[in-house]
């Protein structure tokens, strides 16, 4: 092996990409403290619309980003590994741009947590 201290540093990489997997496991948690059992009666009323919708385009905002994240967090910890193999002191600079791929998940985490907590539960 040339470079054996490439191996523990692209760690980073999978934990990034773990992170995010546990934002994915938050929100189930919290989508699932809005489920309620419905009438048949209320089953369509506006407000219950609302919350259906709210979660749906949340989930699918956290999946999305998430799903974003991931890949770019994948490319950018390939690049990391290329360039700390070519030369060492390149790793810091590039492990920077990768925490700002890993952001994007973070970002739908919270644009998640937002539109669902607008939601009512369901009545």
């Amino acid at each position: 092996m040339k470079a054996p201290r490439i191996r523990t540093k692209n760690l980073i990489s999978i934990i990034f990409c773990e992170v995010v997997a546990i934002y994915g496991v938050i929100m189930s948690i919290v989508f699932s403290s809005k489920i309620a059992p419905v009438s048949e009666e209320n089953l369509y009323t506006g407000a219950n619309y609302y919350t259906g919708y709210a979660i749906f385009w949340a989930g699918m905002t956290v999946g999305m980003c998430n799903l974003i994240c991931g890949v770019s967090v994948g490319i950018n910890g390939s690049s990391a590994a290329l360039a700390d193999a070519a030369d060492a002191s390149l790793f810091v600079k590039v492990l920077v741009i990768e925490i700002f791929s890993s952001v994007l998940g973070l970002f739908g985490l919270i644009i998640g947590l937002l539109v669902n907590g607008k939601a009512p539960i369901f009545e």
